[in-house]
């Protein structure tokens, strides 16, 4: 049973980690990445789709995304999408492809680059910190059915918080990592 419960909080904790990873991504940092388009959706064949399942994307060098659908009936379609995203920069249609230039970020976006990315890994630390609290609810749970002893329950608390502490330096180390990438010039 306690196998069960700390099975559980681990594979939540690391659920919460891929989430803030996933978030990260969508951060523009100085490098063009196919992750700045990810959430971008496209009404074409009368549904929404993601871009990449109908273009390809590709990143010609560090300042550019070029989108080429596989049906250039969608190239319009792709570039509303684009401009309606309002990510930031302009998508160039020429008829076959569409290019973006990612401009430089200036000092003042990088912050507040930072700021979010900062946002995202607090909301990372309090979902660690509510998968800890509930497990544990779980254990006291346990001890007041008297399945487990006491003395067993405090050493389960313990080993939870060994996991959150351990999910919360993962959470710093990923922000001090996309922190550099983001004031990288």
């Amino acid at each position: 049973m306690l196998n069960k419960i700390f099975q559980e909080t681990e594979e939540e904790m690391k659920k919460a980690l891929l989430e803030l990873e996933q978030e990260f991504n969508t951060i523009r940092t100085g490098r063009a990445t196919p992750s700045l388009i990810d959430n971008v959706m496209v009404e074409a064949y009368g549904a929404r789709s993601p871009i990449k399942q109908i273009a390809s994307v590709s990143i010609p060098d560090a300042r550019t995304i070029v989108i080429q659908p596989w049906d250039k009936g969608t190239l319009g379609a792709i570039e509303k999408a684009l401009l309606a995203a309002n990510l930031g920069f302009t998508p160039n249609n020429d008829g076959r492809m569409i290019r973006i230039n990612l401009p430089t970020l200036t000092e003042d976006r990088r912050k507040e680059f930072v700021k979010l990315a900062k946002r995202m890994a607090e909301d990372a630390r309090i979902s660690v910190r509510n998968i800890r609290r509930k497990h544990k609810e779980e254990v006291k749970k346990l001890e007041k059915d008297r399945q487990i002893g006491e003395d067993e329950m405090y050493a389960d608390i313990d080993k939870i918080q060994e996991l959150t502490d351990k999910y919360i330096k993962k959470v710093d180390e990923r922000l001090e990592k996309k922190e550099k990438e983001i004031m990288e010039v």
